[in-house]
């Protein structure tokens, strides 16, 4: 799992909150903006805080448009420059997300949503040790309460540049915020299975479907996961029924380049394919029609 369900929620919300813009009372798309020149720097907020509530929505289109808009009438500011650079990262154009965030980050050292937003475009860029690096300056600023995701996004930088234990320990700290953050649970097991500590992974796998049944998540990926796991050590009957379960569920993840974005390892994606091969599993994929989006670099 490389990304926190409902991300999109979580780094509006943030950054409404965390960049003094404040949050509306109602839970209403924003009008069209409307400009008055006599304020550019309020209306500028006002334009960031319409964006970011739009990116709340998943209306990430029309809070391109805002977010522009405000960095323009108020280009020093650090608050338009990170709403911008938040919106870029949702829409996975990770360049302009880094440059607008870097900006951000100059215009203001110590706010912690702006560097836990930077950290994530990097890993999503493939920059992991910036984004080790950035990610951590962020949580060792001074807050009473950071979100779960920043540390998840650190637990998979670190997987993702093979420090496994370090990985296993920010998954850790994770749960014990959030006791039913599967994600986290999940990427356990990914972790484990590339160490080749395979009970483990099934012991990580099995809880993390447990887990995102209390919140009402798809179970698909660790379900997989399981499936290949118990395929590759003899039990085929009982990973082909898993296999076929999870697909029915997600179809997305019978294809290998769905389960490499998901961080899935070398050694947990090759099994992966010798199941997938399966003629049954194969026409599950072949009439979900599903196809992967390629990810903006």
């Amino acid at each position: 799992m490389n990304f926190v369900p409902d991300r999109s929620n979580w780094l509006a919300l943030w950054l409404l909150l965390v960049c003094n813009l404040g949050v509306g009372a109602q839970a209403v798309l924003p009008p069209a903006p409307r400009l008055n020149f006599s304020n550019l720097e309020q209306q500028a907020l006002s334009l960031s805080r319409d964006a970011a509530q739009l990116l709340r929505f998943g209306q990430a289109d029309l809070a391109l448009s805002r977010a522009r808009l405000a960095v323009q009438l108020a280009p020093k500011t650090y608050q338009t420059n990170a709403v911008l650079g938040s919106v870029y990262l949702r829409q996975e154009d990770y360049d302009k997300a880094i440059s607008y965030l870097q900006i951000a980050h100059s215009l203001n050292k110590n706010n912690a949503s702006v560097l836990f937003s930077l950290g994530s475009a990097y890993l999503r860029s493939g920059n992991y040790a910036k984004a080790i690096d950035t990610l951590n300056q962020g949580l060792a600023l001074p807050s009473e309460e950071f979100p779960a995701s920043a540390r998840f996004d650190l637990g998979n930088a670190y997987f993702l540049a093979k420090r496994y234990d370090e990985a296993l320990a920010e998954y850790q700290k994770v749960l014990n915020k959030e006791k039913n953050f599967w994600a986290a649970t999940n990427n356990m097991g990914l972790v484990e299975y590339e160490r080749d500590n395979i009970d483990r992974a099934i012991g990580y796998w099995q809880n993390a479907i447990q887990q995102a049944k209390v919140s009402e998540d798809a179970t698909a990926e660790p379900r997989l996961a399981l499936a290949v796991a118990f395929y590759t050590r003899g039990e085929e009957a009982k990973g082909l029924h898993l296999g076929e379960e999870a697909l029915r569920e997600d179809p997305r993840y019978g294809l290998p380049e769905f389960l490499k974005e998901n961080l899935w390892g070398d050694k947990l994606l090759n099994n992966a394919r010798r199941v997938l091969a399966n003629p049954k599993l194969q026409e599950l994929i072949k009439t979900s029609n599903v196809s992967v989006k390629p990810r903006r670099r």
